[in-house]
């Protein structure tokens, strides 16, 4: 799979994001982008060809296989990647179809990158809920699936066609527990700059909206 679109794409709204909005985009593509591609990817390349059971029953190691990894991680967190991006794609869109009016127009829509209002900080504000509504989906699914963030060494499966209560290893087990613990870490980080992103904007709303309100109203003239 190509990354770059990826990367492209999240550039784009880069340009109308706020700096905490750069700073979630350093982290996504130092701390989770690189590190899969150049790492996770490998450590999980033969898990079910280094899947070993204590059993030559015929399908009782694919079966115990299945039961443990019933999605495999490193697609999982690949998934999440795609999934956490594709709101910024609403913004991308918001600004195309406007920047369009302005071409048609002649007239500018906004001021400077940076800039946000009307129908772009309700796209941007969506986008970060959505975000972070992915971001926490994601975490909780993990855990479900796999019964926490650690990679255990040895799990017992007693499922058809298994004979009886089989022992399975895992392998590199300490190592794919690193990287969970790690992509954890990091999937955490992006949901608290994504709440602190969202409050600097709705706060910042807020200020602007009572400032209006305020210079609005008329001034009472002492004599």
């Amino acid at each position: 799979m190509s990354w770059m679109f990826l990367r492209d794409l999240l550039s784009g709204v880069n340009k109308y994001s706020t700096g905490i909005g750069w700073i979630w985009l350093a982290v996504v593509f130092v701390f989770r982008l690189l590190v899969y591609m150049v790492a996770a990817e490998h450590v999980w390349k033969d898990e079910q060809k280094e899947f070993e059971c204590n059993s030559r029953q015929p399908g009782c190691k694919n079966v115990c296989f299945d039961d443990f990894f019933p999605i495999s991680q490193v697609r999982l967190w690949a998934l999440q990647l795609i999934m956490v991006s594709t709101p910024s794609l609403l913004v991308v869109l918001h600004v195309a179809y406007h920047e369009g009016r302005e071409k048609m127009h002649r007239k500018k829509l906004y001021v400077s990158p940076g800039t946000m209002d009307g129908g772009l900080w309700y796209a941007y504000l969506i986008s970060l809920i959505v975000k972070t509504g992915f971001e926490i989906g994601f975490l909780v699914l993990f855990y479900k699936l796999y019964d926490g963030f650690s990679v255990p060494y040895l799990i017992k499966c007693d499922l058809k066609p298994c004979p009886n209560t089989v022992d399975c290893f895992i392998s590199k087990p300490t190592e794919k527990t690193i990287f969970i613990i790690f992509l954890v870490i990091t999937s955490c980080l992006c949901i608290v700059l994504n709440f602190i992103e969202l409050s600097f904007l709705v706060l910042k709303c807020f200020i602007k909206c009572c400032l209006q309100k305020y210079l609005k109203k008329p001034q009472v003239l002492s004599v």
